[in-house]
């Protein structure tokens, strides 16, 4: 691994901070002060130290999640259950956090890493990493409906989202299942894309996020590591 991306993945900041770190002689490689930022380093064979400290590396994790209702994407809440506290202790690795949130009442899908970048790549709005829900809404969805969605939902305020595709499932008067695909990831986007039409949605469930796919086998509330499969279709986001 080049030293500069051993700094970057363990946190001492962006590449341009490390290379300074580098080239401010703050940073030995077995006792050795380096001043290039693409030497090849082993950090479970060299000691590796920055202002005198050493690194302790933790190889990156991947894991799916398939969130459960009530629990809320984050790392650390005071008042509710955390995706974090569904993993077993002894793999929560350093770093470990969720890659984009899905709302407390929201299930599905959920990708834990601590690769930061990874997560900065599936996330930067540039990338438009499409995902998919499934939704049940309270009314009736319409071909109308599919089309204001197609052409981009105005939220109140002026706010537009990008054009998204709509599929009907189901659909009565008294209630709708349908598949969304969108590109972006706005504060409950998915709930007011269907206010603005009128509608309600009382169920949610994420089933992808670009290349990663729902394991409907995996249990609600249960996780896994990626497969190797998995880990191959990201590959395009570990910049």
């Amino acid at each position: 691994m080049r030293l500069d991306k051993l700094l970057f993945e363990t946190g001492f900041g962006s590449r341009r901070t490390v290379k300074r770190l580098i080239k401010s002689k703050q940073v030995e490689v077995n006792g050795k002060t380096i001043l290039v930022d693409n030497l090849n380093v082993d950090p479970e064979l060299q000691e590796v130290k920055v202002a005198g400290e050493r690194i302790h590396y933790q190889p990156h994790v991947y894991y799916m999640l398939h969130k459960p209702n009530g629990v809320v994407s984050a790392v650390t809440d005071d008042n509710n259950q955390t995706v974090i506290d569904l993993i077993d202790p002894s793999q929560r690795v350093a770093g470990l956090f969720p890659v984009g949130r899905l709302d407390k009442d929201t299930e599905g899908l959920l990708l834990l890493t601590n690769n930061g970048q990874l997560g900065y790549q599936l996330l930067i709005p540039k990338k438009e990493v499409t995902k998919s829900y499934e939704a049940i809404v309270n009314e009736r969805v319409t071909s109308e409906d599919q089309v204001a969605f197609a052409k981009g939902i105005v939220f109140d305020g002026g706010i537009k989202c990008k054009p998204a595709k709509l599929t009907i499932l189901s659909s009565s008067n008294n209630e709708s299942r349908v598949l969304l695909e969108i590109s972006e990831g706005k504060f409950h986007q998915v709930k007011k894309m269907f206010l603005s039409v009128g509608k309600k949605v009382t169920y949610l469930k994420r089933l992808s996020m670009g290349p990663l796919e729902l394991d409907e086998t995996l249990p609600v509330g249960s996780y896994r590591p990626l497969h190797l499969e998995e880990l191959t279709a990201l590959r395009p986001y570990f910049k």
